[in-house]
């Protein structure tokens, strides 16, 4: 059995061949898209990977506020902004169909 030290120690060794950067966009309504912009480790782009879109929204519940979130694939932001709308639609039917069958 691993000792307390041998549990509490984490590698926290930046991956210095996996880096982005990170902007967010938004229209202050219902859309907020992440483009993660592979990097060099000298913070220069780095050509060779293809950026991440990531889509986010929230739906407002009795609960509160429950977040979506979806890979959006796509190469451009444009593209992204575009398929925005039908990944946000994808999640909430995945979420609502789980919740369907917890009751």
């Amino acid at each position: 059995m691993p000792s307390n030290d041998q549990q509490n120690t984490i590698d926290f060794t930046v991956d210095r061949n996996n880096l982005y950067r990170e902007e967010s966009f938004t229209d202050v309504k219902v859309a907020a898209i992440r483009r993660l912009t592979p990097v060099k480790s000298d913070g220069s782009n780095d050509d060779g990977r293809e950026p991440i879109f990531m889509g986010q929204t929230q739906l407002m519940t009795p609960s509160g506020p429950i977040m979506l979130q979806s890979l959006l694939d796509s190469k451009t932001f444009e593209e992204a902004m575009e398929k925005f709308p039908a990944a946000m639609q994808k999640e909430m039917d995945k979420m609502v169909a789980e919740s369907k069958k917890k009751s």
